[in-house]
């Protein structure tokens, strides 16, 4: 790719000015660059030196520790949430067994150990969990003859997999619904054209987690099924959604034809995903899996993160979803009694262990105002926030796991009371970045 001097120079320019104008946007660029690595090691340095805090994040762990975690999870094991020393003399999970080749071994324990969990015939380990979608709905596209699929415009299928499954497998998209909640039954029915695949992502993250009752999940099955469509559960997030829905895994995953799940979203392992599904289409999809260079050498790290987290976070998520819920009313309160002018936390009674808030506030401040926090109070209540809708309106997303059982509604009335001072603080021009509009603290 031509720079914009070699352009000017053919263009017939001498390419003295192009030469200084690409010199002076280079040193830019790299300065920005150098800024925001020193903004991200500030900010997990901050969240790492916590003694306090709802989660602890995916990225700011150090090698040495996730190494430590990996060799305590071979030495002691976990089961059902708490550890247990080995007293047979055989490491769990495998661990005095030779490592995995192509998907062999400790992968093949874990792929079984999902397809029971969800009660599924089979389950296949991938990398990713945008390698697993876009295969299975290429699957049932070959199996259905109907490359269009129903999806949300919020699914994570649509704003974070960059169009895989269009550009890649050729599919194609048709919209239930705009609005930001699950699609409901009649609006599956509603859909002017036929299709062969209805996604359905659970809980529906960017739209807040949100999840619908279990009543109409299973009508909008039933109306996906009227259609001769098949259907397929963007479960990412499945394992925490037993509590909204008051029913368990396998009757859930039972009402879809195959179930994509994650292993780091909330089980807090190192990558790594599984498609579960009858055994033709997983089998189907393990040859796929290969073509797309998903078949992988060795993977026995993440696999062993993988059934650490399900013997050690899938049993505590129920009570991680039921804290959240005080959690979040904590916040409300605390929130209200500030005096902030417009906030909220969505929804008000999360329905998994995370949900949103929305603060009137610029992003950068409360950015600023999270690790002050950390730095001085080695508390951590928000981490980044971001600004998707009006400038000046600023949305983070909370989780709630093991860490979080130790706050009361009263630690989090607390939390609220001197980040909001932080934030006071910033927004009067007491140092820190200069705001962009946004409401100022009384």
């Amino acid at each position: 790719m031509k720079d914009e001097a070699g352009e000017a120079d053919e263009m017939g320019g001498t390419g003295g000015e192009a030469d200084e104008a690409d010199g002076a946007s280079a040193a830019a660029d790299d300065t920005a660059a150098d800024t925001e690595a020193a903004a991200r090691a500030r900010r997990l340095a901050a969240w790492h030196g916590s003694e306090r805090t709802l989660a602890h994040g995916p990225a700011e762990g150090r090698i040495a520790e996730r190494l430590a975690a990996l060799t305590a999870a071979l030495t002691t094991g976990t089961t059902t949430g708490t550890t247990t020393g080995t007293t047979t003399g055989t490491p769990p999970y495998g661990g005095d067994g030779w490592v995995d080749v192509y998907g062999d071994g400790i992968v093949e324990e874990l792929e079984r150990r999902v397809a029971g969990l969800l009660g599924m015939e089979a389950a296949a380990f991938f990398p990713t969990g945008t390698m697993a979608q876009q295969i299975a709905l290429r699957c049932w596209a070959g199996r259905t003859g109907d490359p269009v699929v129903a999806v949300h415009p919020l699914a994570h299928l649509e704003v974070h997999e960059r169009d895989a499954y269009v550009t890649v497998s050729g599919l194609r998209a048709v919209r239930p619904t705009g609005e930001p909640r699950p699609p409901t039954a009649e609006e599956i029915r509603g859909v002017d054209e036929p299709f062969g695949t209805l996604a359905l992502e659970l809980p529906l993250r960017d739209a807040g987690f949100v999840l619908p009752a279990w009543e109409e999940l299973v009508e909008v099955v039933e109306a996906a099924r009227e259609r001769d469509a098949v259907v397929h559960f963007d479960g990412a997030r499945l394992w925490e959604c037993t509590v909204h829905f008051g029913r368990e895994l396998p009757e859930i995953a039972a009402l879809a034809d195959s179930v994509y799940v994650s292993f780091y979203k909330s089980l807090g392992g190192i990558s790594g995903a599984a498609l579960a599904g009858p055994e033709t289409l997983v089998a189907e999809a393990r040859a796929w899996r290969h073509r797309y260079g998903g078949q992988l050498f060795q993977q026995w790290p993440a696999a062993l993160a993988a059934l650490d987290g399900l013997d050690r976070e899938l049993p505590r998520l129920p009570s991680y979803v039921a804290h959240a819920r005080v959690v979040a009313e904590a916040l409300r309160k605390a929130f209200t009694a500030a005096g902030v002018g417009w906030s909220r936390v969505h929804p008000e009674v999360p329905h998994t262990h995370q949900f949103q808030v929305w603060l009137p506030y610029p992003a950068a401040v409360l950015d600023e105002a999270g690790v002050r926090l950390a730095e001085e109070t080695r508390t951590t209540l928000f981490r980044r926030w971001r600004e998707p809708g009006p400038p000046g309106l600023a949305m983070t997303e909370v989780t709630v796991a093991s860490p979080a059982l130790e706050w009361t509604a009263d630690d989090v009335t607390a939390a609220v009371g001197a980040f909001l001072a932080t934030v006071r603080e910033l927004m009067n021009g007491d140092g820190g970045p200069a705001p962009q509009g946004g409401q100022a603290l009384p």
